[in-house]
């Protein structure tokens, strides 16, 4: 899928190969769109591959002295909904980002690549709209910041130049008397794109809004504001009336289309009736209800202090699977997830899907939960990484397998392991989760067979063992 795979150490060594390689080569954090893109040729230009996930110092989430909150490039989905202060300060980015796909997918996928991505329905755009935020660009030419609002220019379309890396997503920190919400509506609860999604976040003074900004994605080529809505808002109170009448406005800036997932005429509908939930909850202050307080990360006891070191490229993907030292002289070409099996004959990671959408491939990569498949191989230099192989502890079964046995948590078998990796991994990270906490552990994982039931209940069991 490329030829060159390029583990960067610093920002200067990434400007400078995107511009000797004039446009053929791709910046690769998270990958879970560019591996897709690769293999279903849509990027058919793209040979050389630049990972900058080794270099130190672009994954912090800070405020600054002006109230301005920053996001390195390799904030991801996961970081952002963990942190208190993203929760405390932009309360709707932390929920936009829990939403999105599921734990392996968020601990992989970065803010910046969801909105360099820049489809419509990509989750996090609408929040940071909504914020006002403003991208930071780079280059050997020089450095440029741009907002938000003139970052895109149509579909999957912004003004960022083939040479350029994004190294900053800076926005104003929510004020004491604003307040805001993100509501998604989907086809499921988890894994699902976004049919309509909308932040709105309101400056209320003495019981009446000073302002409102209101962002609608999915409805339009971008992430769109609701001007007459906005408007309206604007010196009122926020009682059910006005309520009522800004949601029929929004519905005024949206211009949708029909899909496979719904038709437009439903999409405009949902706009008023999306919008009039989220500023009903915020006039109820329910805005937070059903986020926790504690999301399920599947990162384990290593909440911190597990980003890789800087390595360099290496002719070999020399990597540490289940305690024991690999290395792969071929295999450079291919994901993660094939890299394992067919090099490494470690094949009880299961290839299901081959898109992040059932699970059977979740490995733990640097101590978190990951989808294989969406991880270009060479990630694995240097990396310390477990698989089912090496989850038993001198062959004395892991909790969580000896329960799914107990309980017949298995049928074809087809995806137990990548199951049986969340779970551990949640119980690792919390010894006793609660039924809702194990749910959402799961949302990444699909099963055919089973119907969940007795897979929740040996995870139940397994807590009360590890007790």
């Amino acid at each position: 899928m490329w030829h060159q795979y390029i583990n960067a150490t610093s920002v200067d060594e990434v400007l400078k190969i995107l511009g000797e390689k004039a446009g053929s080569a791709r910046i690769v954090a998270g990958a879970t769109d560019l591996i897709l893109e690769l293999e279903r040729g849509v990027r058919k230009n793209i040979h050389t591959l630049i990972d900058v996930t080794r270099i130190p110092g672009l994954d912090q989430i800070s405020l600054d002295e002006d109230g301005i909150i920053h996001l390195g490039p390799l904030v991801t989905h996961n970081d952002c909904a963990a942190s208190k202060l993203i929760q405390d300060k932009a309360f709707p980015l932390a929920r936009a980002a829990w939403e999105v796909g599921a734990p392996q997918i968020r601990n992989r996928g970065t803010i910046a690549g969801n909105l360099i991505t820049a489809s419509p329905a990509n989750d996090t755009i609408t929040p940071l709209a909504a914020l006002n935020a403003s991208v930071t660009l780079v280059s050997t030419r020089g450095e440029r910041t741009v907002a938000l609002k003139d970052f895109y220019t149509g579909v999957r379309k912004t003004v960022m130049q083939a040479d350029e890396m994004l190294v900053d997503i800076s926005f104003p920190a929510l004020t004491k008397t604003q307040r805001g919400t993100f509501i998604k509506l989907a086809l499921r609860r988890a894994q699902a794109i976004s049919l309509v999604n909308t932040a709105i976040i309101l400056d209320l003074k003495a019981g009446s809004i000073k302002s409102a900004s209101i962002t609608f994605g999915a409805v339009a080529p971008t992430i769109i504001h609701a001007p007459e809505a906005e408007t309206y808002l604007t010196g009122k109170k926020l009682t059910d009336d006005v309520i009522a009448q800004a949601a029929e406005l929004a519905k005024i800036a949206t211009h949708p289309i029909d899909d496979i997932r719904g038709s437009a005429a439903y999409r405009h509908e949902m706009v008023r009736v999306i919008t009039s939930r989220g500023l009903k909850s915020i006039k109820d202050k329910t805005e937070k209800n059903g986020f926790p307080s504690e999301p399920v990360l599947l990162w384990g006891k290593q909440i911190s202090g597990n980003r890789p070191q800087i390595i360099k490229t290496s002719a070999s993907i020399e990597t540490t699977i289940n305690g024991k030292k690999y290395s792969f002289a071929s295999g450079h070409e291919k994901t993660l997830l094939r890299l394992l099996r067919e090099e490494g004959e470690l094949t009880g990671t299961k290839e299901g899907c081959a898109e992040g959408e059932c699970g059977a491939c979740t490995i733990y990569l640097d101590g978190k939960a990951v989808m294989a498949c969406l991880v270009p191989a060479p990630r694995a230099h240097g990396a310390q990484i477990v698989t089912i192989e090496g989850l038993a502890d001198n062959e004395k079964l892991h909790p969580v397998q000896q329960a799914f046995i107990e309980d017949g948590a298995v049928q074809c078998g087809y995806c137990t392991p990548g199951f049986i990796m969340s779970a551990a991994k949640l119980l690792e990270e919390n010894p006793h989760p609660n039924k809702d906490e194990i749910e959402q552990a799961i949302t990444g994982n699909l099963c055919r067979c089973t119907g969940y039931y007795k897979i929740i209940q040996a995870i139940e069991d397994a807590s009360q063992i590890k007790a």
